[in-house]
C-alpha cells in the first residue's frame, strides 16, 4: 500500500548555527610612566632654556637630563624658581596664563613704597600694553634673608631699599619690573618664589630637584 505523502511525519530539518566573529579581546593597557617635574633654582645670568646664548648661560650647564622642557620661562637677570616636565598638558598649564597659575614673587626695589604704592599693585597699575590685573602685594618687613648674588645689585648709599611680595596670574613680558616702575619704584633684584604650590624651598642657586 503506497503511503499517502501528507501521512509522512516531516524530515527533521539541519539546524545550522552560524558563529560570528570571537569577541575581540581588548588591548593591554600601556602604563605611561607618571609626568616628570623639575624644580630648579636658576641663578642670575642663565637663560630659560638649554643653550647658551651671548654673555647668558644656557640650562645643560646645570640639568643634565633628556626629554624636559621649560614650563614658564625666567628673565636671565631674574632668578628663582623654574620648572621643567616632560608632560606638553602639565607645561601648557603652568606656562599659559589661561589657567590662572599663580606665580610670586620676591622684589627688591629702589626706595620706600608706601600704602599707596601697594595699594595701586594690588588693584592694577597702567602699562603700555593696558592695565594689569588685580594682584597680591604686600611689603615684606622684615625683608626675606636671601643668598648673595652674583654679581651684586647697584645700590646707591643715600636711597634705601625695600622688598615686595607681589603675585600675579599673568604672563607678560618684564611685568614685574614694569608693574613696579609704573608705580614709581624701579626693580633692583627679582626673586621668582613660587608657582602656584611649587616653591623654591631648599634649593641653593644652580641646584635642581625632581
Amino acid at each position: 500500500m503506497t503511503q499517502n505523502p501528507a501521512d509522512r511525519p516531516p524530515r527533521p530539518r539541519l539546524q545550522i548555527q552560524r558563529t560570528g566573529a570571537a569577541p575581540a579581546r581588548p588591548a593591554p593597557a600601556v602604563e605611561r610612566a607618571p609626568a616628570r617635574l623639575i624644580r630648579f633654582h636658576k641663578p642670575y645670568g642663565v637663560l630659560s632654556q638649554f643653550t647658551p646664548e651671548g654673555r647668558w648661560k644656557g640650562l645643560k650647564e646645570f640639568i643634565d637630563v633628556p626629554g624636559v622642557y621649560v614650563a614658564g620661562r625666567l628673565d636671565a637677570d631674574s632668578e628663582g624658581l623654574l620648572l621643567l616636565t616632560d608632560d606638553g598638558k602639565l607645561q601648557a598649564h603652568i606656562a599659559d596664563p589661561r589657567f590662572k597659575m599663580e606665580k610670586t614673587y620676591w622684589v627688591q626695589v629702589e626706595g620706600s613704597p608706601g600704602d599707596d604704592a601697594i595699594a595701586a599693585l594690588r588693584h592694577g597699575v597702567p602699562l603700555n600694553d593696558g592695565p594689569t590685573r588685580p594682584a597680591r602685594a604686600r611689603l615684606m618687613d622684615p625683608p626675606p634673608t636671601v643668598w648673595e648674588r652674583d654679581p651684586p645689585i647697584r645700590e646707591r648709599k643715600n636711597i634705601p631699599t625695600a622688598w615686595i611680595e607681589l603675585a600675579i596670574r599673568e604672563g607678560r613680558n618684564r611685568q614685574v619690573r614694569r608693574m613696579t616702575a609704573a608705580v614709581g619704584f624701579p626693580t633692583l633684584r627679582l626673586i621668582r618664589a613660587a608657582i602656584g604650590p611649587y616653591a623654591l624651598d631648599g634649593l641653593a642657586p644652580g641646584q635642581w630637584q625632581g
